[in-house]
């Protein structure tokens, strides 16, 4: 190695040799550093006072323009406070050896930039880490909707579409955390960014932004409609008829909930959010499992039946399963954050990200499996054909508000805006993580506290605003899946085959190209069976309708 260095004109300072040896490339669980050595790049960050000086007087002209960064220590403990007990001889040593072990393909060379922004500024993830947030994006009030879907397909469709939609974007899924390391020495910590790589700058932008932006906006606009009809539900429960007569409105309670949405997301970036993503993966579980629970415990509605509702004509009905299988495909949506979660684990040649990231996503789909499972069956079983447009908790409150205990019931409804606080965070991270792309690309700068701050109050009530404007946005879940389905079903197949380049005819060329075009047809299907919907329903669905 020590010639190899010689050769590209790295030298090594005298008396360092034993040094050299004994430095390891990138300790286990230590995160790859976010400056870029000296293969062309250069670090936006400013000078790093004293040792920057000293290593100018050394004789090093490009340590003027970046901060170097040894290996084995995070770039906060080059802050000037910290820098100057560090020898400057040491540093170049230490940065000379990065810059080697990256140009031979044995650690990731990064974005400087990815310092700054939310995702990739910490990258001390690990597999518990990228449970949680798996378990916080791939279980919420969607999952609550299954048994709508179920009612327009009845039993054996029903659970036949949800096992396949299972097993797809598990597939998908694994294709997606294979992919972000696919380049040696390169990591795709976004979804556009792979999909730049697959499909062009230009055709991947057009392809990834809008759905991704879509889902995550869209849903985060629902949970605010949601989280806000639910804390008024809760209050009625909790208050009875000891309420006053002058209780808050329903945009009131919006805004209450929107405010508590922005208190958190002060936090500053995706592994910060860990313990929320905890509290959200444990309460949707609990809720989940409570939801059913009560609902198969209670006597059955009379008149019920398992049969597919019945539509008046023919185009209606088969609008009427698209719509369906709509919903069971936006109860996967989460595969637009996999890379993100991703990207805050650390990762070396010897210990890549995608084996904690793969272990993780195993743990949080087992559990999920087991909380989509039985609500979707539990809540058809209870209901049948009588289940309410708003889904299982619409249908405790409809029929069993006087049979559960109150307090049970409010618990419930309580889990369910924790919940909702949880999982407006990880799908608010990539647009807060866009928002400030977007400024650090302009001043060269880190935001500042009070800037981020700005970005994510903006955010937030331009969330509202839209909750408001469209009351109707949280009903609309098989639109929603119709058209960021290809995020989770068909991108990352066709993926696949433009980076992995599969032999041509073989079973793997197969099998992605035909689960890719089937998912763009299932995305136009399931987008008009939405939009049918929508018209049919007269823009009045609401996840909730109280007597």
């Amino acid at each position: 190695m020590r010639e190899q260095m010689e050769e590209r004109g790295m030298g090594v300072a005298p008396g360092l040799e034993s040094e050299l040896v004994s430095i390891p490339a990138t300790p286990r669980g230590v995160s790859t550093p976010e400056t870029v050595t000296p293969t062309g790049l250069r670090s936006p960050r400013p000078p790093g006072g004293a040792s920057v000086a000293g290593a100018g007087a050394a004789g090093s002209n490009s340590a003027k323009s970046w901060t170097p960064t040894p290996a084995m220590i995070s770039p906060r403990f080059l802050s000037p406070s910290i820098s100057s007990a560090v020898g400057t001889p040491m540093k170049r040593v230490l940065v000379n050896l990065r810059g080697y072990l990256e140009e031979v393909g044995h650690l990731t060379k990064l974005n400087p930039q990815d310092a700054w922004l939310p995702i990739t500024e910490s990258r001390n993830g690990n597999a518990h880490y990228a449970a949680f947030h798996n378990l916080n994006a791939g279980i919420g009030f969607q999952a609550l909707l299954l048994p709508v879907a179920f009612a327009f397909l009845g039993w054996s469709w029903g659970i036949v579409a949800l096992t396949i939609a299972y097993i797809w974007q598990l597939y998908t899924l694994w294709i997606l955390v294979k992919l972000h390391e696919a380049m040696p020495g390169r990591r795709y910590n976004r979804y556009v960014e792979l999909a730049q790589a697959a499909f062009g700058e230009r055709l991947g932008v057009w392809l990834a932004l809008f759905p991704t932006v879509y889902l995550s906006a869209g849903t985060a606009t629902a949970l605010i409609l949601i989280g806000g009809e639910t804390m008024k539900m809760f209050f009625q429960i909790v208050c009875g008829p000891l309420c006053s007569s002058n209780p808050l409105s329903t945009v009131e309670w919006y805004l209450v909930f929107t405010i508590l949405c922005i208190v958190l997301s002060q936090l500053p970036n995706l592994n910060s959010i860990a313990g929320l993503s905890l509290i959200g993966a444990v309460t949707a579980i609990t809720y989940a499992t409570m939801a059913w629970l009560l609902s198969v415990s209670q006597e059955r509605p009379p008149s019920i039946s398992y049969q597919p509702m019945a539509s008046p004509s023919f185009g209606a009905a088969a609008f009427s399963i698209l719509n369906a299988l709509g919903i069971i495909a936006f109860a996967f949506r989460g595969h637009n954050l996999a890379l993100e979660i991703q990207a805050t684990m650390p990762s070396t040649f010897k210990h890549p990200a995608h084996v904690p990231m793969w272990r993780g996503a195993k743990v949080a789909y087992l559990l999920i499996a087991m909380c989509l499972f039985p609500i979707a069956i539990g809540g058809f079983w209870a209901y049948g054909d009588l289940m309410p447009a708003g889904g299982m908790l619409n249908a405790l409150y409809a029929f069993h508000s006087h049979d559960i205990p109150r307090g049970l019931l409010a618990t419930t409804f309580l889990l369910v805006v924790f919940n909702c606080l949880s999982s407006f965070q990880i799908y608010s991270m990539p647009v807060f993580d866009s928002f400030e792309a977007g400024y650090t690309s302009r001043t060269n700068r880190p935001c500042s506290v009070w800037v981020r701050s700005g970005f994510r109050v903006f955010y937030g009530f331009i969330s509202f605003f839209i909750g408001v404007a469209l009351p109707f946005l949280s009903s609309l879940a098989g639109l929603l899946g119709g058209l960021t389905l290809p995020v989770t079903f068909a991108y990352p197949c066709f993926m696949w085959i433009r980076i992995k380049k599969p032999e041509r005819f073989s079973f793997n060329w197969y099998l992605n190209w035909s689960l890719g075009i089937m998912g763009i047809a299932f995305s136009l299907a399931f987008s008009m069976g939405g939009v049918w919907s929508m018209v049919n329903s007269g823009l009045k669905l609401k996840f909730f309708k109280p007597n």
